[in-house]
């Protein structure tokens, strides 16, 4: 295809460690490598979390301003939030952190979501996209397995879709899987490819 020939010419760089982000990049046939430069992750209190998301992919992506010059170079950076009835739910620092994010969550609908900076010589393109998350009831034993098992002290709101937790809680959504993954990367791909075709 015309659209992965021209890709050749890029060197596409994804401001993110997160291997969730790689895995959906790679399946969906996008070369990439990743390099990744420190941003503070702070944002003003009162900030609805699309804004946030929008705001701190953007910091991720102009860490790169350097590079963006480069007609050659595109950077790619994301970021996802997790909320329930407006409460922003970050990363959790410890055990008790995460227990107390999940029990928001058992038994109710979240918000996820995902915003993405797409940062070129021509322009940046940024975007968000929401998915909507239905928990069934926690148990605290089941909630206590998942944190010992699975440690997700690097995931917004104490929890990864595409781990076990996802199989057995998750009864319903709302939006792109891979959103709540951590890159709507069917929007990436649509959006990519109009930058390329510019």
């Amino acid at each position: 295809m015309l659209f992965f020939q021209k890709l050749q010419n890029y060197h596409i760089i994804l401001a993110s460690q997160s291997p969730r982000r790689s895995e959906l990049l790679q399946a969906a046939g996008i070369p990439f490598v990743v390099e990744v430069r420190e941003v503070s992750e702070e944002f003003p209190a009162g900030m609805l979390p699309e804004e946030v998301a929008l705001l701190l992919s953007r910091k991720k992506a102009m860490a790169f301003s350097d590079k963006i010059q480069q007609e050659n170079i595109i950077v790619l950076a994301a970021d996802t939030i997790v909320s329930v009835e407006g409460e922003i739910l970050n990363k959790p620092g410890n055990d008790e952190e995460a227990r107390q994010m999940l029990l928001k969550l058992s038994g109710r609908c979240h918000s996820v979501v995902t915003g993405v900076c797409i940062a070129h010589a021509s322009g940046i393109q940024s975007f968000s996209e929401l998915t909507r998350v239905w928990f069934r009831d926690l148990h605290t034993d089941e909630i206590d397995f998942y944190i010992n098992h699975y440690h997700p002290f690097d995931k917004a709101g104490a929890y990864g879709i595409q781990e076990w937790i996802g199989h057995i809680a998750v009864t319903r959504i709302e939006g792109l899987y891979s959103t709540v993954v951590g890159l709507p990367v069917e929007k990436v791909y649509i959006h990519l490819k109009a930058l390329l075709e510019h």
